[in-house]
């Protein structure tokens, strides 16, 4: 047996650049370049000092042998005698044989442009990553099949009696019995690749990624249903499962419609209750959108408007809180579903009523108005209640306060609500610092709360409202493809958008479009004409980097010393909760804590 590294027929290039970009289904396997790798070595771990003492390696494409690699190793290291009696490796076999500093680099000219595959392959990846490392040899980025992962959720008992490689080279009648050789064991290895590849044809699996994705927790049955994505584009928008009844079940969003919707038929999707919903699903529907953001408004809309049972947030947008301030002679704080033509002044929407009466609570511990819901006169006449005996009411009730005194007061309230926060910010700052002082931090902590809970609405408010009270916007950002995305907002609804074609006069195109764009008439609140939800994705559009306002129609600008100042305190103080707390925790706290919606 020669020591030096030996290698049978011509290297074949890589095809995969084109496999991806012109086949759309996928990278067939019957195209795909195959380089099945074994190692033998000196023990069981690279970083524990073990040794490659042989590396086979057979290289194949669509069932043909295309080459073959086998050399042994100089470990420069005894071998131990049972590895010795294992492998039939002896010291004398590895004395002249080259050094893995030769041996690794000769194999990896070898496998370049391959899927590697190899029987337990953390372990044979593993050694070779570790000497290309300690080599400072960069390592191709490999993509890596295991054949005994693949078994396992493959064969079952009746096929054989466990995983190992000389059990499923029995089981599907391997050419080559394997012996802790690498060559041969490679060799065997290919035919266990074979068997396996033609076991889960059968099943539906035909390309590299379904392969690569395989899991048994996906039936055959959901496997067939990749068709219902053929006819479904490569380009952003939205897609409708629904069954048999044409009920929708789920509505989702992708830049690549066909890519994502493919995915809910490979492992790829582990999510149980998807599983469930494309097990029901008859037809898939897409709606191609011009722009990734125009897709997410859609799904938003066709949320709303469908209540698919699969869907798990945004499906009631109608079932918000607002806090409000009552326009009548004694005003006061109201919590309410909804937003009237009253004359009020309305913060919101919160998405829970306990967000909503945080904030409440916070406003009624700065500025003492009433919280009686009575109608009272000018000059009332009642007893007090509770409160104004705590000092935390005005006490209109019993003509404690003038009416005009009593307006000053509701005016700065109003002020906080709308365009600053210092007085709400200020008093529970100081009745936080009181608190902590005595060591009842507990009690600090709800405060702290009510005040986290109030800035990130006010914020959200204000910044809301700034875009709705504008009638148009119109901007444009250019895209990793180079074109430029344009978008029409009118009072904070998406209103049209489009692409600017590259043989197109940019000006007239954004005419155009603002001529065909939706009509949108103002309504009222902070979200007059769209959902909050949506009127957010659009500001975060707006505000990302890249963006120019082409015309604005209105004043977009939001308060100087609005609510957003004080935002950076409470998600520091959020995030480092956040990082103390288990995992499991954390991820119910950022449900609980986030921001007010």
């Amino acid at each position: 047996m020669s020591s030096a590294p030996h290698v049978e027929a011509p290297q074949v290039g890589s095809r995969w650049a084109a496999q991806m970009s012109f086949d759309e289904l996928g990278r067939p396997l019957r195209d795909i370049t195959f380089c099945v790798v074994d190692l033998e070595t000196t023990g069981g771990s690279a970083v524990g000092g073990s040794m490659i003492t042989e590396i086979g390696a057979v290289k194949v494409r669509g069932g043909e042998v295309l080459g073959e690699f086998q050399t042994l190793v100089n470990p420069h290291a005894a071998i131990p005698p049972f590895i010795a009696v294992l492998t039939g490796i002896t010291n004398s076999m590895v004395a002249t044989a080259p050094s893995i500093e030769s041996a690794l680099p000769a194999f990896l000219e070898f496998a370049q442009g391959t899927v590697l595959v190899a029987h337990n392959a953390p372990f044979d990846v593993g050694f070779l990553k570790y000497f290309a490392l300690k080599q400072e040899l960069p390592w191709p980025r490999f993509e890596v099949l295991d054949t005994a992962k693949l078994a396992r959720r493959v064969i079952t008992r009746d096929d054989a009696p466990n995983c190992k490689l000389s059990s499923l080279a029995i089981a599907f009648g391997a050419s080559v019995t394997p012996n802790h050789r690498a060559l041969a064991d490679a060799q065997a290895t290919v035919d266990v690749l074979h068997g396996l590849m033609e076991r889960l044809g059968g099943l539906g699996i035909f390309t590299l990624e379904e392969l690569q994705t395989f899991s048994s927790r996906v039936s055959p049955a959901q496997r067939k249903k990749r068709h219902l994505a053929e006819g479904l584009p490569h380009a952003p928008g939205v897609y409708l499962f629904r069954d048999d009844r044409q009920r929708v079940l789920y509505v989702g969003t992708s830049r690549d419609l066909r890519t994502r919707v493919r995915s809910y038929f490979t492992a790829s999707e582990t999510r149980s209750r998807m599983g469930e919903m494309v097990g029901l699903a008859a037809t898939v529907a897409g709606i191609e959108c011009a722009t990734p953001l125009e897709a997410e408004v859609r799904e938003l809309r066709l949320i709303a408007k469908h209540k698919p049972r699969y869907n798990r947030r945004s499906r009631f947008p109608e079932k918000v809180h607002w806090l409000k301030l009552t326009n009548e002679l004694w005003p006061r704080l109201s919590l309410v579903r909804k937003v009237i033509d009253d004359g009020a002044d309305y913060l919101g929407p919160f998405s829970s009523r306990k967000a909503a009466e945080k904030s409440l609570a916070a406003l009624h511990e700065a500025f003492p108005v009433r919280q009686c819901s009575d109608k009272f006169a000018r000059l009332p006449a009642r007893s007090p209640c509770v409160l104004a005996e705590m000092d935390r009411c005005l006490s209109p009730c019993d003509g404690s306060v003038d009416i005009d005194t009593y307006a000053v007061m509701v005016a700065d309230l109003r002020d906080n609500l709308l365009r600053r926060a210092d007085e709400v910010v200020d008093a529970i700052t100081a009745r936080m610092s009181g608190l902590a002082l005595t060591e009842r931090f507990e009690e600090a902590s709800v405060h702290r709360d009510r005040l986290a809970s109030f800035v990130r609405a006010a914020s959200r408010s204000q910044r809301l409202t700034a875009l709705t009270r504008c009638a148009e916007v119109v901007a444009a950002r250019r895209e990793d493809d180079q074109r430029w995305a344009v978008h029409v907002i009118r009072n904070g609804r998406l209103a049209a958008a489009g692409v600017i074609p590259a043989d197109a006069h940019a000006g007239d195109y954004v005419e155009t479009l603002r001529a065909s764009a939706e009509t949108v008439l103002p309504g009222l609140g902070p979200t007059p004409a769209a959902t909050a939800e949506e009127s957010e994705k659009i500001l975060r559009w707006l505000e990302s980097p890249g963006v120019r306002l082409v015309h604005v129609e209105g004043e977009w600008a939001c308060p100087v010393r609005g609510a957003t100042r004080h935002l950076a305190v409470h998600d520091a103080v959020q995030q480092s909760r956040l990082s103390l707390v288990p995992f499991d925790e954390r991820r119910s706290m950022a449900t609980v804590h986030q921001p007010a919606r």
